[in-house]
């Protein structure tokens, strides 16, 4: 749908950053939200991996201080390298997020937020903040990248071509409600 539609707020609903006046939200068999009864599970209780429109990677941080932010002590190390690999970040570890390409900030945002081996996987934008050309190269990459971690993923964009080459559903929205899905 087109910016100001709604598409980020439903994004921060289903991570609970947001709490909607009405209606459930559900995943997995498992209540997240419902305004009936007042149910609201917190963020860290959804098992959720969220990739914000600008990565919001940390800048004081390296690649590998980025990808194990927030991971226990003893499995840091062997979970970062995990990500390192599948993400060809292995050359990059020690940078910082502003001596990488926009290509390398959105790979370092992936796998900080895959890391965690969340549930579902939340996509704002993905690739809003690369140019034109890049996001043209890199909408395969992210694709395959997508596929090979086998859980669901609930991206949005105001790109129909980028939603036709990264979704298998497609919902379109405008004016905060849904107008079509299939």
């Amino acid at each position: 749908g087109p910016s100001g539609c709604g598409k980020t707020t439903v994004l921060r609903c289903l991570a609970g950053l947001e709490r909607p006046e009405q209606g459930s939200i559900q995943f997995g068999g498992r209540t997240w939200f419902d305004a009936g009864p007042g149910i609201c599970l917190a963020p860290q209780q959804r098992g959720v991996g969220f990739v914000f429109q600008d990565y919001a990677l940390f800048p004081h941080l390296t690649v590998a201080g980025n990808i194990g932010y927030g991971l226990p002590a003893n499995e840091r190390e062997q979970r970062v390298g995990e990500m390192l690999d599948r993400f060809g970040l292995a050359a990059v570890v020690q940078q910082r997020p502003r001596q990488l390409s926009g290509g390398q900030q959105q790979r370092v945002a992936l796998a900080r937020a895959l890391v965690c081996r969340p549930r579902l996987l939340l996509l704002d934008e993905p690739l809003s903040a690369l140019d034109a050309a890049l996001r043209e190269e890199l909408r395969g990459e992210l694709r395959r990248l997508l596929a090979a971690c086998d859980i669901p993923v609930f991206l949005v964009t105001h790109d129909r071509a980028e939603a036709l080459a990264l979704g298998d559903e497609l919902v379109v929205m405008s004016g905060g409600t849904v107008r079509q899905s299939g």
